[in-house]
C-alpha cells in the first residue's frame, strides 16, 4: 500500500524527493492512512496524523488530514468526498474529538467547509526591521544588563523542546507536538534550509523562533515565535537579523485584536457529546438545546442540551426550543468563543 499511495502522491503533488522520502520515511504508516482503489491502483488516498490539542483546559485526540489527494481521472466524482466520510467514521471510531487541516489552495475552504469543516484557526502577520543603528554592521546584539546567549540549531534539542512544549500549552486551545514529532519537524526544517534560534539567560531559554528562508528573496519568515517577554522576542529578532545578514523578518503569529487575519486552518468536531461536555463544564452560563445534524457521521445526530456545566445527550427530543443546528455550524459555535493556535510547524 505504501508505494501505490507514494506513487499517487508523486502525481498529484509538486514535492521534492527529499521531501517525499521524508514523509514516507517518518510521516506515512499505512494505520494512519486511509485510501481507495480500482482494482490495483490506488485512486484517493490521505493520512490522519495524530496531534494531541489542548481544548477548554483539557488535552484531547485531533486527527490533522495530511495529503489528500484524488487521482485526476477520478477527480469530481464524489472520490474524495467518500474518503473523508471513510476516514471520519474511522476517527470516531478511535476516539478522536476534532480533524483539522490546512486547505492547500484558497479554493479548498469551501469544498471542505461542506464536510462541516470551519475555519477556527486565524493568524496575524507583523514585520520586524532591524534598526538603522544596527543593519550595516551587522554587530553583535548590545548589552543589555542581561548575560543574553544566542544560539543556532538545527538538530533535536531536548532544552528546546521542554520550552517550546511548554509554552504552546499555555495557549488555551492550540495543536500541540510530540517529542516525535518534533523530531519529524527538524527533519522537514532541514530539508527547507531553516533554523531553530534560541535567546537564553542564566534561567534557560527565554525566546525561540522557527524561521525558513524565502527562496525568492533575502527575507528571513518565522513561522513559529514563543517569547518570554517582548524585549527577550526584539533581541532574538535583532540576533536573526544579524547572524543571517538580513534586514527584514515576516513573523506568523497569534491573532491579536485589532490585527489583519488571515486563514490558516479548519476544524471539524469528530466526536460531538465528549466536546459538547467539555465545552458546557467550561461555560456553565450558558443553556443550549440543539438538535444536531451530521451528514458524514450519523452517530452524532440527535439532541444535546447543555445546562449548568452538563451536557445530556438523548436520541428523542425533549418538550421545548430547540437550535437545529449542522455539525459545521456546532463547530463555529463551539470555536466562537475559543482562539484556536495551529501550529505552522505542521506538513
Amino acid at each position: 500500500m505504501r508505494e501505490k499511495v507514494r506513487k499517487l502522491w508523486k502525481l498529484c503533488f509538486n514535492d521534492s524527493k527529499e521531501f517525499v522520502d521524508m514523509y514516507f520515511r517518518l510521516r506515512y504508516n499505512n494505520d494512519v492512512n486511509v485510501a481507495i482503489e480500482s482494482g490495483n491502483e490506488v485512486i484517493a488516498a490521505l493520512q490522519m496524523l495524530p496531534y494531541p490539542m489542548t481544548f477548554c483546559g483539557n488535552e484531547v485526540a485531533t486527527a490533522y488530514i495530511s495529503g489528500a489527494c484524488t487521482h485526476p481521472d477520478y477527480r469530481s466524482r464524489g472520490v474524495m468526498r467518500e474518503l473523508l466520510s471513510q476516514a471520519f467514521g474511522r476517527m470516531y471510531r478511535n476516539d478522536i474529538a476534532f480533524s483539522t487541516l490546512i486547505p492547500a489552495e484558497p479554493w479548498l475552504f469551501d469544498y471542505y467547509a461542506r464536510t462541516g469543516y470551519v475555519t477556527a484557526f486565524r493568524y496575524g502577520k507583523r514585520t520586524f526591521t532591524l534598526p538603522a543603528d544596527g543593519k550595516d554592521s551587522f554587530s553583535p546584539v548590545p548589552p543589555t544588563g542581561i548575560a543574553w546567549k544566542f544560539q543556532t540549531f538545527t538538530d533535536y534539542n531536548e532544552d528546546i523542546y521542554c520550552y517550546l512544549n511548554r509554552k504552546m500549552q499555555e495557549r488555551p486551545c492550540c495543536l500541540q507536538h510530540t517529542e516525535a514529532d518534533f523530531r519529524v519537524v527538524l527533519a522537514d526544517l532541514e530539508l527547507s534550509e531553516g533554523y531553530i534560534f534560541t535567546l537564553s539567560d542564566e534561567l534557560g531559554i527565554a525566546a525561540l523562533a522557527v524561521a525558513y528562508p524565502d527562496d525568492t528573496s533575502s527575507i528571513l519568515h518565522i513561522g513559529e515565535l514563543l517569547s518570554d517577554t517582548p524585549e527577550a522576542e526584539r533581541l532574538l529578532f535583532t540576533y536573526i537579523c544579524q547572524s543571517m545578514q538580513t534586514e527584514i523578518l515576516h513573523i506568523v503569529m497569534p491573532l491579536t485584536k485589532g490585527q489583519p487575519a488571515f486563514d490558516l486552518g479548519m476544524i471539524r468536531i469528530i466526536q460531538a457529546k465528549p466536546v459538547l461536555q467539555l465545552y458546557a463544564a467550561t461555560h456553565p452560563e450558558e443553556e443550549m438545546n440543539i438538535d444536531l445534524v451530521d451528514d458524514q457521521l450519523s452517530a452524532n445526530n440527535g439532541y444535546y442540551y447543555l445546562n449548568k456545566g452538563k451536557c445530556m445527550y438523548s436520541h428523542r427530543r425533549i418538550p421545548g426550543a430547540h437550535e437545529r443546528l449542522t455539525i459545521g455550524q456546532l463547530t463555529a459555535k463551539v470555536f466562537s468563543a475559543e482562539q484556536a493556535y495551529m501550529s505552522l510547524m505542521l506538513n
